[in-house]
């Protein structure tokens, strides 16, 4: 019976532990969340901007609360400022969802057309003679000449790179609708496209002789990790900032 007690005290201890940080970065995210209408103390332009919740959450179990944004509408052009309307969005009434989404984001080409050549150019050393050009054309029932007539062929090459591009601005698109960015997030994104891809065209994949299955999928899996990491990391950095 005493151990029972015992038990029963433990518990109710250990939740309550658990539950009283849960509840605080309930109680900091419901006020700090949210888009929040500012006008910017650069040109007084109106913009849209969030607070970084996490960092605040964090910070506060640290004992250091302070507050930073996390995105703005004017971003990344502006990125480089020294968020001076923070005491602004902290005062500002956060929009209702499904009136205003903070940082809108949109699709930066420079990442895309980068990613783009990445997968083609690892494609085209996947394919080389340097690596499975010989696998892959035994598998394909290629003779050593039709393969050297087709490598200097320009229709395959831009076609692949269309591929690639096209794969690349869905990814770019998943992380702009999404409101995500950076490496990991490009990285699920471009994994679920590819997925969604091969789901849709499995009946076809399916017929493919198992050798050039194997080797396709290599070749798919290390493209859709080069174009996710390369579109998630660079999706606001490599751009042209406006002075």
């Amino acid at each position: 019976m005493v151990f029972l007690i015992w038990l029963v005290v433990f518990v109710v201890v250990v939740s309550f532990l658990l539950l009283l940080p849960a509840y605080w970065r309930r109680a900091i995210s419901e006020r700090y969340s949210g888009g929040r209408p500012v006008a910017c103390p650069e040109d007084r332009q109106s913009a849209v901007v969030s607070i970084d919740v996490r960092h605040v959450a964090a910070r506060v179990m640290d004992g250091y609360p302070n507050l930073r944004l996390s995105d703005c509408t004017r971003w990344p052009e502006h990125s480089n400022c020294n968020q001076e309307c923070l005491s602004q969005a902290v005062q500002a009434e956060p929009y209702k969802p499904g009136q205003v989404k903070a940082g809108r984001k949109q699709i930066y080409h420079l990442p895309v057309l980068l990613a783009a050549f990445a997968a083609w150019y690892v494609g085209l050393i996947w394919h080389s003679h340097y690596m499975f050009r010989e696998l892959w054309a035994h598998d394909v029932g290629l003779t050593h000449t039709q393969v050297k007539q087709m490598v200097s062929w320009l229709s395959p090459h831009l076609l692949s790179a269309a591929v690639c591009l096209l794969f690349a601005y869905g990814v770019a698109w998943l992380l702009a609708v999404s409101h995500r960015k950076g490496v990991l997030q490009g990285v699920l994104m471009s994994l679920l496209l590819c997925g969604a891809v091969i789901a849709t065209s499995w009946y076809g994949i399916a017929r493919l002789p198992h050798d050039l299955l194997v080797l396709e999928a290599g070749y798919t899996v290390l493209a859709t990790l080069t174009v996710g990491a390369i579109v998630g990391g660079l999706y606001d950095k490599l751009v042209l900032r406006s002075q």
